[in-house]
């Protein structure tokens, strides 16, 4: 539910507009930027990525203050939230709106068919109805993708290097948040499970106490991995599910860097810092006058690996030479 504080951040944040736009006749024109983050306010590697956007849009010469106004949102792990919150932003119709995720876009897309939306990252938009295709999205969406589906057979790929001893991996995610998990990346998952003689396991999650029944039971007897699917939900109880992890003996592979340096035992995948910053230069494209169906969805060209040799050691594992070799980053 929606709690009476955040109803009040919002009409503050609409009454705080008047002074503003005043001020900005005075001088030049001040274009509007809503951002809909589905993590926390809290959270330093959201707060980095977000930063990141930032400065990418003041390198192009937008500055937050003088011609440029930024509403940001941030919704947690909550669905709802995120859908009044895009409705919020759409009411203050902003010249573009950055979206982070898919359960973002999808939220925004439900609310504007008009208002340019930039989305970072999304896994599948033609899938899930975001754009028409990658080349011309044909809409008033565009924006970056994060992950494509052979990556989670290239996760159990890489947890079963790392931890030869799983028979039984599961992959893990909240269906609610995580909604293009089932179809989009299990199948790469189970087929390569059945390569490697894994068993396959999908383990669906909307709370802590179900996170922590997941990990249990894959800790019961040895051979238990993790799997940890792209999906925002994860990231925000990401504290939890390393804790467990490593409470349960079970070896686990994440999708980002920064599982790796809260004390998680692998992490690859694409720079979400470098594809924050990429979309600042799509978001100064809209503003200096292109369509978002004009502008091709772009893919990651910087993909991180890191390892922590402290939980691998925890765990009785060796980091074999070949994760040592292409890892990006090595927390002794």
């Amino acid at each position: 539910m929606i709690g009476r504080r955040e109803f009040i951040i919002l009409l503050g944040g609409a009454a705080a507009a008047w002074p503003f736009a005043a001020s900005a006749q005075q001088g030049e024109r001040v274009r509007r930027i809503g951002v809909l983050m589905a993590y926390d306010e809290s959270d330093p590697e959201a707060k980095r990525w977000l930063s990141a956007f930032m400065q990418g849009l003041t390198e192009l010469g937008w500055t937050d203050g003088r011609n440029l106004r930024m509403d940001r949102r941030w919704a947690g792990d909550s669905v709802e939230r995120l859908r009044l919150f895009a409705k919020d932003l759409v009411d203050l119709q902003p010249d573009v709106i950055l979206a982070s995720g898919t359960p973002g876009t999808a939220a925004l897309q439900r609310e504007t068919r008009t208002i340019p939306i930039v989305f970072v990252p999304v896994a599948d938009p033609v899938g899930s109805g975001f754009v028409a295709g990658l080349p011309r999205p044909g809409g008033n969406i565009t924006g970056f993708i994060s992950y494509e589906a052979s990556l989670a057979g290239q996760w159990l790929q890489l947890l079963t290097e790392i931890a030869p001893g799983v028979k039984r991996a599961a992959a893990i995610f909240n269906p609610d948040t995580g909604i293009v998990n089932r179809s989009y990346y299990l199948p790469s998952f189970e087929q390569t499970a059945r390569s490697l003689k894994v068993e396959p396991i999908t383990a669906l999650v909307h709370s802590d106490a179900e996170i922590a029944a997941a990990i249990t039971s894959l800790g019961r007897e040895p051979g238990g991995g993790l799997v940890l699917m792209p999906d925002s939900f994860m990231v925000v109880h990401r504290a939890p599910i390393i804790l467990l992890a490593a409470q349960y003996n079970v070896p686990a592979i994440f999708n980002f860097i920064g599982f790796v340096r809260d004390g998680g035992l692998l992490s690859y995948g694409p720079d979400n810092f470098d594809l924050f910053r990429r979309a600042a230069s799509y978001v100064d494209r809209i503003l200096r006058g292109a369509k978002p169906a004009d502008l091709p969805i772009e893919l990651p060209v910087k993909f991180e690996m890191a390892v922590n040799a402290k939980t691998a050691k925890a765990l009785g594992l060796t980091v074999p030479l070949s994760i040592l070799a292409r890892a990006d980053e090595v927390i002794e």
